[in-house]
């Protein structure tokens, strides 16, 4: 499964946005997906995951902040994004993912990323 993000923009601090995340070929999403920023030119941190049953887990980097959710009817997985910090800005990916030994991996394909910028 190959997923897409999208949504993203140009912010100033402390506004919101929402990201969405679709799969490339209408398949449906049925795993845990992950929402992954680029941190450098060959790494990207994860942020926050949303299992299928709607489990939503957060890095401490923006706990309180970004919340993963998923729309189970459109086959789409959301990152909300609140009080937006230049830190932020990245261009930002989703994938399944799935925790094996203590530790969160990605399985798919690193499909298409969304630019988003906060200005300060």
């Amino acid at each position: 499964v190959q997923l897409q993000a999208s949504g993203g923009g140009l912010v100033q601090a402390g506004g919101s946005l929402k990201l969405s995340c679709a799969s490339s070929g209408n398949t449906v999403i049925n795993a845990t997906v992950g929402w992954y920023r680029q941190i450098s030119d060959n790494q990207r941190a994860l942020v926050a995951t949303i299992s299928s049953g709607g489990f939503a887990t957060a890095d401490v980097s923006v706990k309180g902040r970004f919340t993963a959710s998923r729309d189970n009817a459109k086959n789409t997985v959301h990152l909300q994004m609140t009080d937006l910090k230049p830190e932020d800005t990245a261009v930002y990916f989703c994938n399944t993912v799935r925790y094996f030994g203590n530790s969160w991996y990605y399985l798919g394909r690193w499909g298409q990323g969304t630019q988003v910028t906060v200005s300060s």
